[in-house]
């Protein structure tokens, strides 16, 4: 089914090519620690400069996670966290930030949910993407229909081994942006990017013009810089959960805001 509609994804992106700069993506793990405390910080990661806000949908069984985000889905758990009590808070947040939402999740909480359920109530809420991070493009023409039928776009993971052929599947499933993944295994911080990224983003965009995000092992603003010299945005996920770890038990929201301020850093110095 073709896309009909300019998401909130799809215009901020172009905001961001029109201004000459690069996106910066951040990810939280939704009610970690609490529920409560989500709604502080996704206003937070707003106010210190996310382009984009990925909400990780707490899963009992994260095969894609190390062990940073392992424990936030573990403190969202144990604090009642599920699929419906996100959504029902998500319009709350999203009246509160200005950048766009992305649920980050496994595909069975979206199969225990209802499919055209979990669409109706997604879009409903207030979402502008859905990502299901152990979902084919092969296997997701049900879904991807479903997802659109509510204005929700579609991301989809590109990893360093995708085929050709997979590659082009992601290219054409995805849409708002392109999740590329930098390097092979979990997710979680590292000491330097992986070598072969350039080449790498190089070949998928063969395959796409939507504009591609780079995630897994980025920690620090010139960690951001170097992705974003070669690609559209930067995503982070594991610095900012192990600073909510740290920081947030102390500082607060402010804290954490402070450092999403930090990583932005290296995007601004991309700025033309």
């Amino acid at each position: 089914m073709p896309v009909t509609f300019e998401s909130r994804i799809e215009a901020r992106f172009r905001e961001l090519s029109e201004q000459h700069r690069k996106g910066l993506i951040i990810y939280l793990t939704a009610g970690d620690p609490t529920l409560e405390a989500t709604a502080e910080l996704v206003a937070a990661i707003d106010r210190g400069g996310a382009d984009v806000i990925e909400l990780g949908v707490p899963f009992s069984d994260p095969l894609a996670d190390g062990p940073v985000i392992q424990r936030a889905s573990e403190r969202a758990l144990k604090a009642g966290t599920t699929l419906r009590k996100i959504l029902k808070a998500l319009p709350h947040w999203r009246a509160a930030v200005r950048a766009p939402m992305v649920l980050f999740t496994y595909y069975n909480p979206i199969l225990q949910y209802g499919l055209e359920a979990f669409a109706r109530d997604a879009g409903a809420a207030g979402a502008d993407g859905v990502l299901a991070v152990d979902l084919t493009p092969e296997e997701a023409d049900d879904y991807i229909a479903a997802l659109h039928g509510h204005k929700l776009d579609t991301v989809f993971l590109a990893s360093p081994t995708s085929s050709d052929e997979r590659l082009a599947r992601v290219g054409k499933a995805s849409t708002g942006f392109l999740y590329q993944v930098s390097r092979m295994g979990v997710t979680g911080e590292r000491d330097r990017l992986a070598a072969s990224l350039g080449e790498l983003i190089e070949r998928t965009r063969r395959f796409t013009r939507l504009p591609l995000a780079v995630g897994f092992g980025i920690s620090t603003p010139e960690q951001v810089r170097a992705v974003q010299s070669l690609a559209d945005a930067a995503v982070i996920g594991s610095a900012v959960v192990h600073a909510i770890e740290e920081k947030y038990p102390k500082g607060g929201a402010r804290a954490v805001e402070e450092f999403v301020r930090w990583l932005k850093a290296g995007s601004e110095a991309n700025s033309a």
